[in-house]
Protein backbone atom coordinates (compact mmCIF):
# COMPACT_ATOMS: atom_id res chain seq x y z
CA UNK A 1 0.00 0.00 0.00
CA UNK A 2 1.18 3.53 -0.97
CA UNK A 3 1.84 6.19 1.53
CA UNK A 4 -1.10 8.04 0.22
CA UNK A 5 -3.23 5.14 0.08
CA UNK A 6 -2.56 4.40 3.79
CA UNK A 7 -3.11 8.25 4.20
CA UNK A 8 -6.16 7.74 2.47
CA UNK A 9 -7.17 4.29 4.74
CA UNK A 10 -6.00 5.63 8.11
CA UNK A 11 -8.64 8.91 7.56
CA UNK A 12 -11.74 6.87 6.71
CA UNK A 13 -11.02 4.76 9.73
CA UNK A 14 -10.41 7.84 12.29
CA UNK A 15 -13.96 9.42 10.80
CA UNK A 16 -15.59 5.62 11.50
CA UNK A 17 -14.20 5.59 15.19
CA UNK A 18 -15.08 9.02 16.05
CA UNK A 19 -18.44 8.61 14.71
CA UNK A 20 -19.16 6.23 17.75
CA UNK A 21 -16.36 7.48 20.27
CA UNK A 22 -18.82 9.16 21.81
CA UNK A 23 -20.37 8.01 24.84
CA UNK A 24 -23.81 7.57 23.61
CA UNK A 25 -23.49 7.48 20.29
CA UNK A 26 -23.88 3.99 19.50
CA UNK A 27 -26.76 3.79 21.40
CA UNK A 28 -28.06 6.75 19.86
CA UNK A 29 -27.50 5.57 16.09
CA UNK A 30 -28.81 1.82 17.41
CA UNK A 31 -32.01 3.46 18.62
CA UNK A 32 -32.62 5.52 15.40
CA UNK A 33 -32.23 2.36 13.42
CA UNK A 34 -36.23 1.62 14.45
CA UNK A 35 -37.55 4.84 12.36
CA UNK A 36 -37.32 8.40 13.12
CA UNK A 37 -37.99 9.38 16.69
CA UNK A 38 -38.29 12.64 18.67
CA UNK A 39 -36.05 13.79 21.30
CA UNK A 40 -37.90 12.82 24.33
CA UNK A 41 -38.90 10.01 22.65
CA UNK A 42 -35.06 9.14 22.26
CA UNK A 43 -34.25 10.15 25.88
CA UNK A 44 -36.70 7.62 27.22
CA UNK A 45 -35.56 5.14 24.77
CA UNK A 46 -31.86 5.57 26.60
CA UNK A 47 -32.99 5.84 29.91
CA UNK A 48 -30.03 6.88 31.98
CA UNK A 49 -28.95 9.94 29.21
CA UNK A 50 -29.08 13.52 30.28
CA UNK A 51 -30.39 15.90 28.14
CA UNK A 52 -27.47 17.65 27.54
CA UNK A 53 -25.53 14.27 26.96
CA UNK A 54 -28.34 13.66 24.09
CA UNK A 55 -28.41 16.96 22.67
CA UNK A 56 -24.04 16.73 22.38
CA UNK A 57 -24.59 14.10 20.77
CA UNK A 58 -27.32 14.61 18.49
CA UNK A 59 -25.34 17.96 17.62
CA UNK A 60 -22.12 16.09 17.52
CA UNK A 61 -24.30 13.06 15.04
CA UNK A 62 -25.58 15.81 12.72
CA UNK A 63 -22.34 17.73 12.08
CA UNK A 64 -20.96 14.66 10.95
CA UNK A 65 -23.92 14.06 8.47
CA UNK A 66 -25.17 10.46 10.34
CA UNK A 67 -28.04 11.77 11.67
CA UNK A 68 -30.99 14.60 10.08
CA UNK A 69 -32.49 16.67 12.40
CA UNK A 70 -35.87 17.93 10.95
CA UNK A 71 -38.08 20.81 12.48
CA UNK A 72 -41.59 19.68 12.08
CA UNK A 73 -43.64 23.06 11.70
CA UNK A 74 -46.46 22.68 14.57
CA UNK A 75 -47.58 24.48 17.67
CA UNK A 76 -45.67 23.68 19.35
CA UNK A 77 -42.94 23.23 17.20
CA UNK A 78 -41.43 19.22 16.67
CA UNK A 79 -37.87 18.47 15.86
CA UNK A 80 -37.69 14.75 14.52
CA UNK A 81 -34.40 12.32 13.93
CA UNK A 82 -33.91 10.38 11.81
CA UNK A 83 -30.47 8.20 10.18
CA UNK A 84 -29.24 9.58 7.30
CA UNK A 85 -27.65 7.67 4.11
CA UNK A 86 -24.86 7.75 5.69
CA UNK A 87 -26.06 6.66 9.01
CA UNK A 88 -27.80 3.58 8.04
CA UNK A 89 -24.70 2.52 5.67
CA UNK A 90 -23.06 2.74 9.32
CA UNK A 91 -25.22 -0.12 10.29
CA UNK A 92 -22.70 -2.78 8.89
CA UNK A 93 -20.00 -0.78 10.50
CA UNK A 94 -21.43 -0.97 13.75
CA UNK A 95 -22.06 -5.11 13.42
CA UNK A 96 -18.68 -6.03 12.65
CA UNK A 97 -17.28 -3.78 15.63
CA UNK A 98 -19.96 -5.64 18.00
CA UNK A 99 -18.61 -8.92 16.30
CA UNK A 100 -14.92 -8.16 16.92
CA UNK A 101 -15.83 -7.10 20.29
CA UNK A 102 -17.58 -10.53 21.27
CA UNK A 103 -14.74 -12.33 19.91
CA UNK A 104 -11.81 -10.67 21.00
CA UNK A 105 -12.37 -8.71 24.12
CA UNK A 106 -12.52 -10.59 28.02
CA UNK A 107 -15.90 -10.78 29.17
CA UNK A 108 -18.51 -12.49 31.47
CA UNK A 109 -18.56 -15.82 28.98
CA UNK A 110 -14.71 -16.06 29.21
CA UNK A 111 -15.08 -15.63 33.28
CA UNK A 112 -17.75 -18.57 33.35
CA UNK A 113 -15.80 -21.25 31.07
CA UNK A 114 -12.85 -20.59 33.09
CA UNK A 115 -15.05 -21.15 36.53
Amino acid sequence: MSSSEDSMCRAAVDEALQTVGGKWSYDVISRLYYGPQRFNQLRRALGGITVKSLTDALRQLERQGVVHREVIPTYPVNVEYSLTEKGRDFRAVLFQMRAWGEKWLPGEKDEKAEG
